[in-house]
């Protein structure tokens, strides 16, 4: 028998296709170089694309009471405030740090002299006292060598060390710089950037793209309140406790403990430190006390406040805007803790609507 095999030519590229081809190659070449050349400042039009975001409900309620300043004074004055809320804190722990200086020299020229003594709660320990005063007088009362700390900076370390950070400064400077004039421009533009990004998620995924745009920019909502705000009310509340407790620089510290609270479990450091502070300082009651109020105000923000505040704008459970938001931190710095429970969010709708209830029954075949 004879297998008759049927040849068929090859098909050609019409010239449609090939310019459609050479259409796509050009426009990823172009994206493409377009990031490279950029790189240096994408971390900046990033935080500006944030706060934009996150700043654009109160934009839009202020540019409606009043609309004329819409395109100059709204954008100028928000762009300002948030360029303030980051250089004030920044000055002012400069000029703390600047005051205790002679006080922290101080404490370095006492610990070369004395170390650090036992202190007398030790003493009325009613189980292992002896062994705890034998450890801290072997570990800690014994006096330091500070100044072969010092001799390792010699004139040409100091130096380069100067020049490493005073690059990185600068280069941070003007990143800051460009920050501010993009989220400027962002004010200015936004109803325009908005609609365009709206019809090009449409066009690129139907539908479905309006839906996936609005639950990311509804996540980063979230996330800023859920992480800024409350990480804030921690700070307060924290700076109240350190003020009654009798921790130096109340409000200073609980500056600090706001930054570190909108980092899970990052609120944990800073009264732990002031809890073994006045540990040392002979107070162990106020040390426990003051690691019990933060356990306490960290554990109702992180377990009720939190998980209300950003799993409500988000529709996400919060073991997942918890992933999302450590993960993000260890993959992106500190870009993760807004884009990672943006990320989750967007997987998370697609999954439902994956695994979501279908017009018609499945058959069991």
């Amino acid at each position: 028998m004879r297998t008759l095999v049927e040849h068929r030519p090859p098909r050609r590229a019409t010239p449609e296709r090939m310019q459609r081809y050479a259409r796509t190659a050009l426009v990823i070449g172009l994206a493409l170089l377009g990031l490279w050349i950029i790189h240096d400042f994408l971390g900046a039009l990033v935080w500006a694309a944030i706060l934009t975001v996150a700043l654009w409900p109160v934009f839009e309620r202020a540019c409606r009471w009043w609309p004329a300043g819409r395109r100059i004074v709204w954008p100028a004055l928000f762009t300002s405030l948030a360029g303030l809320v980051i250089i004030v804190p920044l000055v002012l722990i400069a000029v703390q740090v600047g005051r205790e200086s002679r006080d922290a020299f101080a404490f370095l020229h006492d610990l070369e002299s004395n170390g650090i003594p036992v202190p007398d709660w030790v003493g009325r320990l009613p189980v292992g006292a002896k062994a705890v005063a034998d450890w801290w007088t072997l570990n800690l009362a014994t006096t330091f060598d500070t100044n072969d700390v010092l001799r390792r900076f010699s004139h040409g370390s100091l130096f380069s060390v100067t020049r490493e950070y005073g690059a990185k400064f600068a280069h941070r400077l003007v990143t800051f710089v460009f920050t501010l004039f993009t989220l400027f421009f962002l004010f200015r533009a936004g109803d325009h950037v908005k609609l365009q990004l709206l019809e090009a998620s449409q066009r690129v995924f139907g539908p479905k793209g309006e839906t996936l745009a609005r639950q990311m920019v509804a996540s980063i909502h979230g996330t800023v309140d859920g992480l800024v705000l409350v990480g804030i009310g921690e700070g307060a509340a924290m700076g109240v406790a350190y003020l009654f407790t009798g921790v130096p620089h109340p409000v200073l510290l609980g500056a600090v403990t706001a930054v570190a609270a909108m980092i899970p479990f990052g609120a944990a450091a800073a009264f732990g430190g002031a809890g073994i502070y006045l540990l040392i300082q002979g107070a162990p009651g106020l040390g426990i006390l003051v690691v019990a109020i933060g356990l306490a105000v960290v554990g109702i923000a992180d377990h009720l406040v939190r998980p209300a505040v950003i799993g409500g704008a988000t529709q996400l459970p919060f073991l997942w805007v918890l992933l999302g938001i450590l993960g993000g931190v260890e993959t992106f710095g500190l870009f993760g803790l807004f884009l990672g429970p943006a990320v989750m969010s967007a997987l998370i709708l697609l999954w439902r609507e994956l695994v979501g209830p279908r017009a018609e029954p499945v058959s069991p075949a």
